[in-house]
């Protein structure tokens, strides 16, 4: 039925303009503004849509995750430019990055609007 259809991903947001200066100017994303709606153009092909919603309530799950060539380079980058970065246990290193052998390394962080985002190692 869906074979051929380009499905795409959304999640919202409380705050239009600061997701799009955070996903646009943080994390260098093509963002894209349309009819109050936010379209993230990233690597793949299909758009991301970000959409406003009053009484918002982040994901509680990663809701983008974002893979690098080098995670330590990308952490430290994303640290300097104010990014904080999320310690679910203490297994995390002082960067913020989780190591855990049964998968790659990964490190999440949020948004403005709390919703959890991931740089995992290719």
């Amino acid at each position: 039925m869906f074979k051929n259809t380009q499905a795409f991903s959304s999640f919202s947001v409380n705050d239009i303009p600061a997701a799009k200066e955070f996903y646009g100017g943080t994390l260098g994303l093509d963002v894209a503004e349309e009819n109050g709606l936010l379209r993230l153009n990233v690597a793949g092909g299909n758009p991301v849509m970000v959409y406003p919603k009053d009484n918002h309530v982040p994901a509680e799950h990663t809701v983008l995750n974002f893979p690098v060539d080098d995670i330590e380079k990308t952490v430290r980058e994303l640290a300097d430019s104010g990014v904080t970065f999320e310690r679910y246990s203490d297994d995390h290193d002082e960067l913020g990055i989780l190591r855990d052998p049964r998968g790659p390394a990964i490190a999440w962080f949020k948004d403005p609007a709390g919703n959890t985002l991931a740089v995992i190692q290719e």
